[in-house]
């Protein structure tokens, strides 16, 4: 009987706690705030970068944050036109390039961002990396953190909500978190699912494609990325993210539009 209405419970608050993503219009389960999700991610991106050691390439460096505040700039004048600036609110951008072999990058909820410096080979130059750091942008802008870690909290923890979770566990609350980017697991930047990544791949075509960077990058920078797996990745019904296939025709079907905003660039 418990394990019944704990049922009904879960199915409860799944009905209740959903949002919609800001431009592809998805559903996505939402159990925890912005102001709460950015609040927890800004201390776990602090504590990050005090266990990491910045790269102490200054033109590479310079690349990341030079690429990032463009990326910046035209999530800012994408969200402006479409009348969804509030989505913004409480962000506090910034860039890093850290040392490590990883090929991984990630943004946290409010725009903190991470380039590792194992990816830049991959990325090849500054618009092969404006390929990775507007699909990490765009994770972060479509919430896609809050979604994987409301979806956490619910099959892990029975729906408890992330401060309370942080203020019992605070190391379980911080690892959680961490986890919920692919901070620390190689290739992290595959660990969303489908929908998520797919979002993502979509909205980060049209923010470099607005920065200046042709979107046309996008296809041979993933192909670069799939040998980066040794071709062992899973048929895609198995897999959580889309296949190699799936994601190269996609992109190919989303140029178009990206194409749009790239023009006169």
């Amino acid at each position: 009987m418990y394990k019944k209405i704990t049922v009904f419970a879960i199915i409860a608050v799944m009905m209740v706690a959903c949002t919609t993503v800001p431009i592809s219009g998805r559903r996505q389960l939402s159990l925890v705030s912005d102001a709460e999700m950015q609040q927890q991610s800004y201390a776990a991106y602090n504590q990050f970068l005090s266990e990491h050691k910045l790269s102490r390439d200054a033109q590479a460096t310079a690349m990341v944050k030079r690429v990032g505040k463009r990326i910046q700039h035209a999530v800012e004048q994408y969200m402006a036109a479409n009348n969804m600036q509030d989505e913004l609110a409480g962000f506090e951008w910034e860039f890093n390039l850290v040392q490590d072999e990883q090929v991984n990058a990630f943004a946290m909820a409010g725009g903190k961002t991470v380039v590792y410096t194992g990816i830049l080979p991959v990325a090849q130059n500054e618009t092969g990396l404006a390929v990775v750091m507007g699909h990490e942008i765009a994770h972060a802008i479509a919430k896609h953190g809050n979604e994987r870690m409301s979806q956490a909290l619910l099959q892990q923890f029975g729906g408890q909500t992330l401060s309370a979770l942080a203020g019992a566990q605070p190391s379980t609350a911080a690892n959680l978190l961490l986890s919920v980017y692919g901070v620390g697991s190689q290739l992290g930047m595959l660990k969303y699912g489908r929908d998520q990544e797919s979002e993502a791949d979509r909205l980060g075509l049209i923010f470099m494609a607005m920065a200046g960077y042709d979107p046309q990058a996008a296809v041979p920078f993933w192909k670069r990325m799939e040998a980066q797996g040794g071709g062992q990745a899973p048929p895609e019904f198995l897999s959580t993210h889309p296949s190699a296939g799936t994601r190269q025709s996609d992109l190919q079907k989303w140029m178009p539009e990206a194409l749009q905003y790239y023009k006169g660039k």
